[in-house]
């Protein structure tokens, strides 16, 4: 079996965005001997029926989907599935699951923590954080 898995997210006009997700995607891949892919919802490319053309003609046999969303909702749940069933009606011999979006996953609270000691070490004045004032 050669395994595919395609992270998704809903898109977005800001390539800031998008390229978070290509870079989650990097991360990803020097972590598996999977095949990983990045793909948007909708508002940019490559989407989920791209990636899963993608990953077919990269030789994939079965694909799993990554809904990257926290919390279950009717991109996770409806449209996501949709999309990967009209997109998986294209390629009859491969195989397919979409999982639910993150969810509460205890490795939530650690991501948490640690952001919070992350910020604390740099007075808050780290790279990932907005502009803000800490009193």
């Amino acid at each position: 079996m050669v395994r595919a898995i395609i992270i998704v997210d809903h898109g977005s006009r800001a390539a800031r965005a998008n390229e978070m997700l290509d870079a989650l995607a990097d991360v990803l891949r020097a972590r598996t001997t999977d095949r990983v892919y990045a793909a948007h919802m909708e508002l940019a490319e490559p989407t989920l029926g791209q990636a899963f053309d993608h990953a077919v003609a990269d030789g994939a046999d079965f694909i799993f989907v990554f809904p990257y969303f926290l919390s279950p909702g009717r991109h996770s749940r409806e449209d996501i599935p949709r999309l990967c069933a009209e997109a998986a009606a294209r390629h009859p011999r491969a195989r397919w699951h979409c999982s639910g979006p993150v969810g509460l996953d205890h490795m939530m609270a650690d991501l948490i923590l640690h952001r919070v000691a992350h910020c604390e070490q740099s007075n808050y004045q780290c790279d990932n954080c907005p502009e803000s004032p800490a009193e």
